[in-house]
Order: structure tokens, then C-alpha cells, then sequence
């Protein structure tokens, strides 16, 4: 790697000669502000460093792993992005068992005497099955399920429940009533004669690189589509690398940016690719000046009548239900996004799914449970999420 450092009066001149030095995928490490001391720091001005790094290219032909993440997809016998059938086709016997479950609590938790139980009359039918949708309710709460919402979904059951009501269409309802909520999954699909403009955004440490290369590595393995990569995150050289490395094994272009001219030049330098999928820099939601910046390449960028944009904001599952909320915050003036759900295999409840979806109304997209590329990513399926949410969080 070769690592150097470059001073000029401006940011943007030091970052100018980083890049007509060491070329356009220079990474900027580190900029800061020098000052003169002494007596000379009344007749001189301040000068920036720009430190910039550069990874010395391993030109290669081969393509063997490109071939080992193809026999990866050849060998699954259920592709990424197809729901699991066998699992749907399941799901009265999930739903027995969770009303097993749930009738063996009302048993043990709840005895009825052995007087109102030889009476078989409509009152105390009622009373099991209010019973019942109190242990349904406390089963949400415990799968972090907003009390606003659980209530909400509970609610919406009582209102319509018939008398003759039993807890086998009790509990088909609150389940129906829930993959509903959750709503239809927005997708990636491409469209023909038009190049797909894909924006990630989101805190950092959610995992945007590694869903972007799951993406890219499905698109362009599985649908062999033209795919090719931008990435505005020039603040980590981690990153770069990390999508540069994922690149070369797809072989797919990758164009570092740093400013938004740079960025429309690169959109224009890859018309008539099928898909785009650009990086953005993880911020903290608490920075709202870095925010701003990342979400000035979303609305500024200029692309022509071909190029259809679309914006996924990237959250983590196991993040606290405060913090994802003051996190859309920060995004919410986008206005039409949708959101990805990642790192669900770091925790055992997936309310705040559910949360985010009823408190934004945005559309539900994709969700990734680990690290392998292109393997842990799917749809988000609606009746999983379900199952989860009336099964039990441990």
C-alpha cells in the first residue's frame, strides 16, 4: 500500500493533488488543518494535510472465485430470493403448535373449577378466549412488540370476533392481521432498456457493504445482469477495500467518488448497465451535518430519463426500538425509501420489524442473517416474521 501526504491551502485542493498523484481510487485516510506557530502564524495561513492511500493493484485473470460463488448458487436448491415453500406449506403446523402452546399456559396458568368447567355455557367460552388473547398479547410484548402496536393488533381482533369465535380463528386471526401489517415486500427488479440507481444508507456498522455485494453478487451470478459499483464512503479505507475486494471476485467495475461532480460522471460512465449500486459513508444519526451530506449525492445527483432511482435505508434488528426511530428520523425527509433489515441473526426478536413498519409506513424490503456472500440475505417474508412474533423470543 502506498501512503502519502499531500499539503494545500484548501481541503478540496490537497484531496485534487492526492488524486492527480496517486490516481482516482486514492483513499482519503486522514485531513487536518496545520498552523503556523510563532510570529508566523500572524503573515501565514493555515495549510491542510490531506493524507491519501493507494493499494497497490494485483492485476490477476483468474477467475476462480468467481466460480466458487457460482457453484455456491448452483448448489443451493433454493435460491436467495425464492420464499421457502416448504416452510410455507408448514404453517398449519406451526400454528397447531403455538395454539398447543398457548392452551397448555391457559391449563397451567389459569385452572378453571371444576364447577365452570362442567358448565359448557357461552360466558365461559368467553373467558377462555379472553385468557387467551391476553397470553397472545403478553407473547408480543415479549417479542418487543411496541405496546402501542400490540395493543393496536389485539384490538382490531376483539372488535370483530363473533361469539361463536374459538382460539383456533382467534389465533388465525391475530396471525393474518399481522402479515398484513407487515405488508408486501419492495424489491429490486430490473427494467429493461433502463439502468437500476440503488442508494444504501444508514448508521454505521449495520452491514451496508456486505448487503450491497449480496445484491450485486445475486444480480450479476444469478440473473446475469450487468452490474457495477459506486462507493461515496471514502471516510474509511476499510470499506473501499472491502467493496473493491468483493468487485474483483465478481468482476464488476467499483468508481470511488468524493465529490457530486464525480458522482454524476460515474452514473453517466456506466449507461447501460442493468443495475448500480452505490455505497454511502455510515454516519451517526446524532451528526445531522455529515447526514446531510451523505443525503446531498441522493438528492442532487442528475440522471436522465434512463436511469430510476431508489433509496433503502439499512437498520439493524437488533438495534433498540428509540434508536431505530430516531435514526428514520434523521433520513425521513427523503420522503419515499424503503427499508432493510439486517443482522437478524444477532437477536432472538424481531418486533422492532414490525415497529418500524407501522410507526413509518415505509415499505419492507430485504433482511440478511450473517455474513456469507450472497447466501444470507432473502425477502423479507412476512409470515416467518409472524411465526416469530407469536412463537417464543427465547
Amino acid at each position: 500500500m502506498i501512503i502519502k501526504k499531500f499539503q494545500a491551502a484548501t481541503e478540496t485542493e490537497g484531496i485534487l493533488m492526492a488524486k492527480h498523484e496517486l490516481g482516482e481510487a486514492a483513499v482519503i485516510m486522514n485531513i487536518k488543518t496545520i498552523k503556523h506557530r510563532g510570529i508566523a502564524r500572524l503573515f501565514k495561513k493555515d495549510i491542510v494535510e490531506v493524507t491519501a492511500a493507494l493499494e497497490e493493484r494485483v492485476h490477476t485473470t483468474d477467475k476462480i472465485p468467481v466460480k466458487k460463488i457460482n457453484a455456491i448458487v448452483d448448489d443451493s436448491t433454493k435460491p436467495m430470493m425464492e420464499l421457502d415453500k416448504q416452510q410455507n406449506n408448514a404453517i398449519e403446523q406451526k400454528l397447531d403448535n403455538l395454539q398447543n402452546m398457548l392452551q397448555s399456559k391457559i391449563a397451567s396458568n389459569a385452572p378453571v373449577e371444576k364447577k365452570e368447567a362442567e358448565t359448557e355455557d357461552k360466558s365461559k367460552d368467553k373467558g377462555v378466549n379472553f385468557k387467551f388473547m391476553q397470553l397472545v398479547y403478553r407473547q408480543l410484548l415479549d417479542n418487543e412488540v411496541d405496546e402501542k402496536y400490540a395493543n393496536q393488533i389485539i384490538g382490531e381482533i376483539e372488535s370483530g370476533l363473533k361469539k361463536e369465535s374459538n382460539i383456533d380463528s382467534i389465533l388465525a386471526g391475530i396471525y393474518q392481521k399481522i402479515i398484513l401489517k407487515l405488508g408486501q415486500p419492495k424489491v429490486i427488479e430490473p427494467v429493461e432498456k433502463k439502468t437500476k440507481l440503488e442508494f444504501f444508507m444508514g448508521p454505521t456498522g449495520v452491514g451496508k457493504t456486505t448487503t450491497i455485494a449480496k445484491l450485486a453478487s445475486y444480480f450479476k451470478l444469478e440473473k446475469k445482469l450487468k452490474v457495477a459499483l459506486i462507493t461515496c464512503d471514502t471516510y474509511r479505507i476499510a470499506a473501499v477495500e472491502q467493496l473493491r475486494t468483493y468487485a474483483n471476485i465478481l468482476d464488476v467495475p467499483l468508481q470511488v467518488v468524493y465529490t457530486l461532480e464525480e458522482f454524476n460522471a460515474a452514473i453517466k460512465g456506466f449507461t447501460g448497465y442493468d443495475m448500480i449500486f452505490v455505497d454511502t459513508a455510515g454516519r451517526s444519526h446524532k451528526n445531522n451535518e455529515q447526514c446531510n451530506e451523505i443525503m446531498h449525492f441522493v438528492n442532487d445527483c442528475v440522471i436522465d430519463e434512463n436511469v430510476e432511482k431508489e433509496v433503502f435505508l439499512v437498520l439493524s434488528a437488533a438495534t433498540k426500538y428509540k434508536d431505530l426511530i430516531n435514526i428514520n428520523q434523521v433520513f425521513s425527509y427523503l420522503k419515499n425509501y424503503s427499508l432493510i433489515f439486517t443482522k437478524l441473526d444477532e437477536t432472538t426478536c424481531l418486533g422492532n420489524i414490525l415497529n418500524m413498519k407501522l410507526h413509518t409506513g415505509l415499505q419492507l424490503s430485504y433482511v440478511t442473517s450473517g455474513q456469507a456472500v450472497p447466501d444470507d440475505i432473502s425477502i423479507i417474508d412476512a409470515q416467518k416474521i409472524a411465526r416469530n412474533l407469536l412463537g417464543s423470543a427465547e
